[in-house]
């Protein structure tokens, strides 16, 4: 393993975190850290995990997706003892012959749909930026990676801006009172994917008074605090209209020649139809929260140390960083 570094420090990568890890080897105060944070993590996954479910059930019960839905399997990845490079190819190697496959039934321009799934702190998103990476770099293709979270901003939007409209109805602005089911169909329907400016697609939110791309308004109207403080209370209950919306999207683009890839827990990418599905898995689960704890130890002493600081001084502020974690931890 190399030596604890500053340019090692400020990489913030797998190698400064499996660094440290080996550098605590056999520190119980890490392990104790660990210990703490692995827990902490599993813990927050599963109370994820029961409320995008209650989300899910709401949308089933409401009719608005297919309660009997089955995916296609998904692909099991253990990433242990990997980088994210190793990774990446594991999962390439599937991309490809997947790929290579719809080439020989003469759909040369057919994009591909990634879906990745996985407890928090088995490298998903690592693995996600070097898959586009790998498959721009090296394969040629578009890539757009999706996520969710804008169109359920937009919804929210759309409700609260009905709440300013409707300062009667909604009781001054109670934005539950915004969440009917005319409502949201309403609010759904004022959302257009597709290609708008110079050709790029986007998502067009037309109604209420409103007319944006969320390319343009993604740092500002829908980061402002109407949005913001309400997007639990919305996406609770937007599960399907959003997981619908996004699979037509992803469709679009896949069959235009793009290859997306999408992140995310099983309960909301499920209905995305794909049958290139990974779940990324650690078979030591213990290194979740070594790598957590890790991760945290090297952004503490980040903010600590000067620039240039030798091994010596970084290890000492290691020190004391890891005694600072596991005091807080117990308290």
């Amino acid at each position: 393993m190399p030596d604890l570094t500053y340019p090692l420090l400020t990489a913030q990568n797998a190698t400064t975190t499996n660094t440290i890890i080996n550098h605590y080897a056999t520190s119980s105060e890490f392990t104790t850290l660990s210990t703490f944070e692995g827990s902490s993590i599993l813990q927050r996954d599963e109370e994820d995990a029961s409320k995008l479910q209650k989300g899910i059930d709401i949308a089933k019960a409401k009719g608005v997706i297919d309660p009997n839905f089955v995916p296609e399997e998904y692909i099991t990845v253990d990433v242990l003892g990997k980088n994210p490079e190793e990774v990446a190819e594991d999962i390439l190697l599937k991309v490809r012959a997947e790929d290579s496959s719809s080439s020989n039934n003469n759909n040369n321009n057919k994009g591909g749909v990634v879906v990745l799934c996985g407890l928090s702190g088995t490298g998903k998103g690592t693995t996600v930026a070097t898959l586009k990476h790998k498959l721009e770099s090296d394969d040629g293709k578009q890539v757009v990676c999706w996520s969710n979270g804008n169109i359920f901003r937009s919804v929210t939007l759309l409700a609260a801006t009905w709440c300013e409209q409707h300062p009667e109805e909604s009781n001054g602005g109670d934005i539950t009172k915004a969440l009917t089911k005319d409502n949201l169909a309403s609010f759904v329907n004022m959302l257009t994917f597709g290609k708008f400016k110079d050709g790029k697609y986007d998502t067009r939110i037309c109604g209420l008074g409103l007319d944006y791309l969320v390319s343009e308004v993604q740092n500002t109207e829908l980061k402002a605090p109407k949005v913001s403080k309400n997007i639990p209370t919305v996406a609770e209950v937007t599960q399907g209209e959003v997981i619908l919306f996004a699979a037509e999207a992803i469709r679009q683009m896949g069959e235009d020649g793009i290859f997306v890839l999408l992140e995310g827990r099983e309960q909301t990418v499920n209905y995305v139809r794909t049958p290139l599905r990974f779940t990324l898995t650690l078979s030591d689960m213990s290194l979740i929260g070594k790598r957590r704890a890790a991760q945290r130890l090297a952004a503490g002493v980040l903010g600590e140390v000067k620039e240039g600081a030798s091994v010596e001084e970084i290890e000492v502020a290691l020190d004391g960083q890891l005694a600072k974690m596991v005091k807080e931890a117990s308290t």
